[in-house]
This record gives structure tokens, sequence and C-alpha cells, in this order.
């Protein structure tokens, strides 16, 4: 363990070192024998939005949205102040005190994974994954400011996504065998939780493939079990768990997923339906999770029509997912009775641009107004305002983040 001071950097800089191979413009994505998607990796020149556009309240201090940078050379937190409109405004760099990473033969996204950046409302901590460095650095948050760093070794290698819920706290390893690893978040920060270290059987290299390496780590609403998806070998494991937080099981669960390569999870307002995306088809099951671990399929995949459904994230009864394919974001409504459907006919809840390509992770606000999306290709953020019929209407854009090369951002969370 690594008890560091948070470092503040107001010039933020992509990393210039070369990755683990060399990397083209465009790059395929594959999965299996199938090519899913060609997305072009073009580098725009942009900068960060100016600090004069609007100004920013005491009374919205509290508002922020963070984008993991995860450069090679050295890891960090990019902040933004929210102002009450949802437009963005630069707050800060903070460096973690890791390494970001990058997986083999990633097309847009080098984490290939959902929630590898995560703020807890209620113990006001922000949690981010160092990939290259197989660490997870937490932050105490006090406003657009992070105080606190802390870094700790996660037990594993290539670690890429959180799931927290109350005071627990787990980190997936997408490395090797794919594993995760249980924290405590107290008063004096995360504190490793003994015995909760579990391996997810797989088989990749340290740095691991994008097509094979599990998607996300997410526990339930009623903690009583944690999830995680397996990409590429197309299951859902399952880890029930005891009161502790101490998986219940040495081995997980190993359910068949419904569609093909699963990557996100998601859960309807009243905790009870687990929604996951789905890659290969651009679908979206729904399921029960059954206290031993065993999933119920509740509505068949449903497809958007749209390219390579990675991303998922809830607003009230909404969902966004995030199509990297062809840098569209999907909408969908759940009813009382917890059908899923598209919120439109075309399955697109807001028209790309030019400076909306790439689309990989997705964040809402605590308040469920307002959604921000990650590009990777052009190095941008997107805000958007939720309608009341689930449309998405933009507000904001900010430039000049790290953009998809030997690496890129991936990771966005709001408060």
């Amino acid at each position: 363990m690594h008890d560091e001071h948070g470092e503040r950097r107001h010039s933020p800089k992509t990393s210039s070192h070369r990755g683990h191979r060399a990397r083209s413009r465009t790059r395929r994505i594959v999965i299996g024998a199938s090519a899913l998607a060609t997305v072009a990796a073009a580098t725009v020149a942009v900068s960060l939005a100016s600090a004069n556009q609007y100004g920013t309240s005491r009374a919205e201090t509290g508002r922020a949205v963070f984008v993991q940078g995860n450069e090679l050379g050295g890891n960090t937190v990019h902040v933004f102040a929210r102002d009450g409109q949802g437009r963005l405004k630069a707050a800060g760099t903070y460096a973690t005190g890791g390494k970001g990473g990058d997986q083999v033969d990633a097309p847009t996204d080098s984490l290939a994974s959902q929630d590898s950046l995560v703020y807890d409302d209620t113990s006001k901590t922000l949690l981010a994954v160092n990939a290259g460095s197989g660490t997870l650095t937490s932050f105490r948050v006090q406003g657009t400011k992070l105080k606190g760093r802390q870094v700790m070794h996660t037990g594993g290698e290539f670690p890429s996504s959180i799931a927290v819920r109350g005071k627990l706290a787990y980190v997936m390893n997408a490395g090797g065998e794919g594993s995760v690893q249980g924290f405590r978040i107290t008063a004096k920060g995360l504190v490793p939780i003994p015995g909760s270290f579990r391996s997810l059987g797989l088989a990749n290299e340290d740095v691991p493939r994008f097509d094979t390496s599990p998607g996300e780590v997410e526990i339930t609403p009623d903690g009583r079990s944690m999830v995680v998806t397996t990409k590429g070998n197309n299951t859902i494991q399952v880890f029930p768990l005891k009161r502790n937080g101490l998986p219940a099981v040495a081995e997980p669960v190993v359910n068949k997923s419904a569609g093909n390569v699963p990557f996100a999870v998601s859960f309807d307002r009243s905790g009870s339906r687990m929604l996951v995306a789905e890659a290969e088809k651009s679908t979206v099951t729904t399921y029960r999770v059954g206290h031993d671990g065993r999933l119920k399929v509740l509505q068949k995949p449903l497809a958007s029509g749209q390219e390579v459904l990675c991303w998922l994230a809830r607003s009230g009864d909404f969902f966004y997912g995030g199509n990297t394919g062809n840098s569209t974001v999907t909408g969908y409504r759940m009813d009382k009775r917890g059908k899923l459907a598209l919120t439109n006919e075309v399955g697109v809840a807001t028209p790309p641009s030019a400076k909306s390509q790439g689309v990989i992770d997705i964040a809402v606000t605590k308040d469920e107004k307002f959604v921000y999306v990650q590009n990777a290709v052009s190095g941008t953020v997107d805000g958007f305002r939720v309608e009341r019929n689930g449309s998405l209407t933009k507000i904001t854009t900010v430039e000049g983040l790290p953009v998809f090369a030997e690496s890129g951002m991936e990771g966005i969370a709001a408060m």
C-alpha cells in the first residue's frame, strides 16, 4: 500500500510513450471470428473549454463530472465543474499515482470495460483503476477538488472495473486468469478485505486481449450477489455474497449469456431486474439474479439496430447505451411491468456529430437530469439533458481530452 498526497496539474498531457505494440489509425473490432465494426481513429487537435465561458456559483461547487485520462505514462483524473444547466468547465487534473493501460487489439476503448472510474456519493469517494500498475486509487471528493490520494494493490493484473455498494467495493482484474478483490471504504480510506479474493478462471495474458477480457464487475442493489461479465466466454459469473461482503463460494456460479459478448451491467429502479448489454448484435437482455447465483431471463435480447453496444447506464426509467461501432447513443424505456423497449423506432436517442466519434463510457448525474458520454476518437465528452420522452438534448461538449491512439481516456463518473 502506498499513501500519497494528490497532485493537481493544470496542463493535462497525453502520454508519448509507446505502448506494448504499434497501432494503426484504423483498427478492426474482432470478437471470435466476426468483424463487428471498423472505427477510424482520427486524431483531433482541440483545446479545453474556456474557463471564462460561464461562471460557477458556490451553490454549484457540489456538481462535477470526472474523466479518467488513462495515460500510459501516468494516469490522471480530469475534473469538470457542472453548472445548473449541465454545462461543464475545466476545474483541474489530478495524478492517480499509477499508470494507465491498453488492452491488446482494443478498437477504441483501451480498458474494454465499464465503471473503471466510480464515484460513491455516500462516502464522497472517487475510485480509479490504474491498469498499467495493478493498483486502485481512491480520492476524497470535496466539491471539485480531490484530496487524500491513496493507492492500493489489487491482487491481480490489469484492473479495469470497480463496483461499490454501501461500504463495500470490489475491483475486477482483467489480466491473467482474472480475479476480484474486495475492500472496505472507511473514514481512513480503503482497507483490503481478507479472504475476499476470487479467481475468474480465465486464460488471458497479463495484458489481456480486448475480446476475451471480462467487461464489468457489479454488486446487486440488495448486496447479496456480485456479477462479472466475461465477453469471450459468453458467460455471466455470479458470486453470492455473505452479509460481511465475502463471497459465499470458492468459485463463481457460471451462467450462459442469453446474448453473445456480454459487456455492461445495469439495474432497474427497483433493483430487482438486471440488464446486460451484449456487443455482438447490440442487444440488451433482462434477468433476475437468484440468491443461489442462477440467472433467470425475464426478457430475451432486445436489438437496437445499432453497432457494437458495450456501455449501459440508467436514468430513472430510461437507460442509455453507448454504441462504439457507429458512435451513437441508444435510448431505452422500462415500463412499470418491467418490459424494456426502445424510446424511438430508429434506436438513437441523439444524433452523432463530428465531435462525437468513438462513443464509449457513459455517466448519469445523481439527480438523473443529465447524461455524459465519452468519445474516445474525438477526445471529447458530450453532455445531454434528459427530456421527458427519453430523448437527449446536447447542452455541452468539452474537448482536449486524451484521444485514443496508443491508449486513450476511459472511465467517467458524475455527481
